[in-house]
């Protein structure tokens, strides 16, 4: 099993759009995949036209009730959002080991959960309790970056906050941290011909870190308006040339980024 969370401290950089398109591209290939969505906005669970109080990632944190894991088709299910994880973010602060609920959590249900090829997160734009949660528990963290200098500065601070959750989150024992997860970028809705995106992938590519360079499609945009993933849109016909190769490589990077 390998646990991916999707984060960034900056919102608006297509974090949910990836986390959808690529859970169901790993399910296309056969991979028994749960996603499962830590933000309170639930946009990815709203993508599946779920809306429910019960049963969700908040009861993880306020022991409300047990969270369900909600079978969406054939090898993806999901553990939805609630809408009240900002205010329970905010309770969580004065208990102990906060960072680390979620990771008990998945301890305790690890039988369960170890049916799942992947479980892929989708995550609030913060570096909230929760958001440290879902890293906790995790293999890899992808944070989306787009061209802007706002990029870079949250790009940063991600590295930054990231360490520091590191070296505090530790095993008082051993002095190991509890915090495993190797931190990866991709670079996203990257425009064609533009000074800025070509400086941009420049230095992008310039961090090893980087594995990924995504350009902006209005066919990407499409699939999480529509409810259709990009890998459904593959063997539709009438599709445009330039959108034909756009998937083909779209196909190569999730290759890349399920390794």
């Amino acid at each position: 099993m390998k646990i991916i969370t999707f984060s960034a401290i900056k919102g608006g950089v297509g974090k949910t759009t990836l986390t959808f398109n690529f859970g169901e591209w790993l399910s296309a290939k056969g991979n028994n995949v749960l996603l499962i969505d830590s933000d309170h906005q639930c946009s990815l669970t709203q993508t599946y036209d779920i809306y429910t109080t019960e049963g969700t990632i908040a009861s993880i944190f306020d022991k409300s009730g047990e969270a369900k894991i909600i079978e969406l088709h054939k090898n993806l299910s999901l553990i939805p959002a609630s809408m009240d994880l900002d205010s329970v973010n905010n309770e969580l602060q004065t208990k102990p080991n906060k960072e680390l609920l979620m990771y008990m959590w998945v301890a305790d249900h690890y039988n369960k959960l170890k049916e799942f090829d992947y479980i892929i997160i989708d995550t609030h734009p913060d570096f909230s309790t929760i958001t440290q949660n879902m890293i906790a528990i995790s293999d890899f963290v992808f944070s989306p970056i787009e061209p802007s200098e706002y990029g870079f500065i949250s790009k940063t601070t991600l590295e930054l906050r990231l360490k520091q959750l590191k070296d505090e989150v530790i095993n008082v024992q051993t002095r190991e941290s509890f915090v495993t997860a190797e931190l990866k970028f991709i670079g996203n809705r990257i425009k064609s011909n533009t000074k800025s995106s070509k400086e941009f992938v420049e230095k992008m590519m310039e961090d090893s870190k980087t594995i990924a360079m995504i350009p902006e499609r209005e066919v990407v945009n499409k699939s999480t308006l529509d409810h259709e993933p990009l890998v459904e849109m593959e063997g539709e016909t009438g599709l445009s040339k330039s959108n034909k190769e756009f998937l083909s490589k779209i196909d190569k990077v999730f290759e890349k980024m399920s390794k």
